[in-house]
């Protein structure tokens, strides 16, 4: 076996001999939710920040990742990002992290409910390690999928009209 073959394999038992314990989720402290959308998936990492030992450890709750579909694969980056918030909210509600809706007041519409509870940050992708491998490598939309979506399940967000009172105005 050559020295790369050696180093791959170790690699990979010491991810499967190390992978993450999921927490139980604690509802009366924050969660945290990262997202990342590539060109063929969404992926996502659920969070929460837990006080073990008198230290704060963030640990994983469930990670989830799904394949985008024809029609999303024109989107852009940013409305890609949107598309998975408003998709992880209804599917999760939880506090959010995620930086693509300064800009998109149709999708702020559709995540108006959670005002208050979601704060948006940036966290650039080399840091961004959880979500980001997830979204690389996104789990087919099939049945067997826990994050499957079928066609009749898919959310349908209306917007019938927006009145703009001041350009100018902070929606968040």
């Amino acid at each position: 076996m050559t020295q790369e073959g050696i180093q791959a394999y170790e690699k990979i038992k010491y991810a499967l001999t190390n992978a993450p314990l999921l927490l139980m989720p604690d509802w009366k402290l924050p969660f945290k939710l990262y997202t990342n959308a590539f060109g063929e998936g969404l992926g996502s990492a659920f969070h929460q920040v837990e006080i073990l030992n008198e230290k704060p450890y963030e640990g994983p709750i469930s990670f989830i990742s799904r394949q985008i579909k024809p029609t999303e694969a024109r989107y852009g980056a940013s409305q890609m990002e949107c598309l998975f918030l408003v998709w992880a909210l209804e599917n999760f509600i939880i506090i959010l992290t995620v930086v693509c809706l300064k800009h998109m007041l149709r999708l702020r519409i559709a995540i108006q409910e959670y005002r208050g509870n979601v704060p948006i940050v940036h966290k650039a992708g080399n840091i961004h390690k959880n979500a980001y491998g997830l979204s690389r490598w996104a789990l087919p939309n099939t049945p067997d999928n826990p994050a499957y979506l079928s066609k009749s399940a898919e959310p349908q967000i209306p917007i019938e009209g927006i009145n703009i009172i001041d350009v100018g105005m902070k929606l968040f």
